[in-house]
């Protein structure tokens, strides 16, 4: 008997991880019904790391919440509390692009974020895990911030409007009112490394994601330099760090907070037992929406693969797109492929998911 472990991460705005995890798993059984399967979603501090966490995380709790969506209207939601007193919130399910349509890249801000992690704190998380990635705003994580005590104050000592734009008027940060980190302190699941300014930073790389034009990603980028400027001198120096442009700059303000930079894929594989889960699998099957020229920078399909080579077994990709190669994968299936186009993949990502699994049992099992 085969055992095979699957481990995708969501396909985004298409499918869960959880989801796709499942189709992949039928579709494998459709052709070897009498194989090992475990199923592992992962996720990298985007979306679907709740759903990574609640489902693969024995004794997980989701404790659900209502908060201010990207731009105020209440989006109901929830964070994650594991056995050991962690909680985990994604900032995604809280001020997440698929939240806001349509997009409003200057107004859009972290509140939600902000009040789910309060919400955690209330209610009685020792350690944070904080997912970020899949963000519709710019603001620096100055939203979040202001709900935990921070204050944003224009020249007359008034608070800046919430969003990117609010920072343009910003004249003094205060952050002496901020609640402190928990007893565990916090730490940010991330998978990317960009500093908060620069040709490389949150507004020149996501800011065209968001919604903004040329024009508006100067004055996004402006508007952050001005934040980075006016906090307090000894942390002016995080707004170069690695992540410090994570979800619109969030990265930043978290770490301004005391949070530390963590790999999102590589701590959630460690928190959801994939290691563990890995030992003694004859083949490893992962996946994303779209494997390319960045899977490669600590996502989690390229995390899961290293897991996997280090157990001694191998690793199939599936992906709905796949537009770099897949070094270091044994096989690989594009949705795209199967389903003869990325538009009829997207409409239906679940039958072709298990059309994926099935191809994959035939080929590979």
């Amino acid at each position: 008997m085969t055992r095979v472990v699957i481990a995708p991460d969501s396909f985004k705005g298409t499918a869960t991880a959880a989801d796709a995890a499942a189709a992949l798993a039928a579709g494998w059984r459709s052709v070897r019904a009498g194989d090992d399967l475990v199923e592992r979603p992962m996720a990298d501090g985007g979306e679907g790391t709740l759903d990574a966490f609640a489902s693969s995380v024995p004794g997980a709790q989701r404790m659900p919440i209502t908060v201010r969506g990207p731009v105020t209207d209440p989006v109901e939601s929830s964070w994650v509390l594991l056995p050991d007193g962690t909680g985990v919130v994604e900032l995604a399910a809280t001020s997440g692009i698929t939240l806001l349509d349509p997009l409003e890249p200057l107004d859009a801000h972290s509140a939600g974020f902000g009040e789910a992690i309060a919400a955690a704190l209330e209610g009685g998380a020792e350690r944070l895990l904080l997912g970020l990635g899949g963000s519709a705003s710019s603001d620096g994580g100055t939203a979040a911030l202001t709900v935990l005590g921070a204050w944003f104050l224009d020249a007359s000592g008034a608070p800046v409007p919430l969003g990117n734009r609010g920072l343009a008027m910003l004249d003094r940060v205060d952050l002496t009112g901020l609640r402190p980190l928990p007893p565990g302190g916090a730490v940010i699941l991330g998978d990317v490394t960009n500093p908060l300014l620069g040709p490389l930073g949150a507004a020149a790389i996501f800011g065209p994601q968001k919604g903004a034009d040329a024009a508006t990603v100067d004055v996004l980028e402006a508007n952050l330099a001005r934040l980075a400027d006016l906090m307090p001198e000894q942390l002016q120096p995080y707004a170069a760090a690695p992540g410090a442009g994570a979800a619109g700059g969030t990265g930043f303000g978290l770490l301004a907070w005391g949070a530390s930079m963590g790999g999102g894929a590589a701590l959630v594989a460690q928190a959801v037992g994939l290691r563990e889960a890995i030992d003694g699998a004859d083949l490893v099957i992962t996946g994303e929406g779209r494997f390319d020229g960045q899977s490669e920078a600590g996502k989690a399909p390229t995390v899961v693969a290293a897991l996997a080579r280090d157990a001694g077994a191998p690793t199939a990709l599936v992906a709905g797109a796949i537009t770099a190669e897949p070094r270091g994968f044994a096989a690989s299936v594009a949705l795209a492929d199967l389903a003869g186009g990325g538009v009829a993949a997207m409409a239906e990502p679940l039958r072709w998911l298990e059309a994926a699994g099935a191809e994959l049992a035939r080929t590979r099992g």
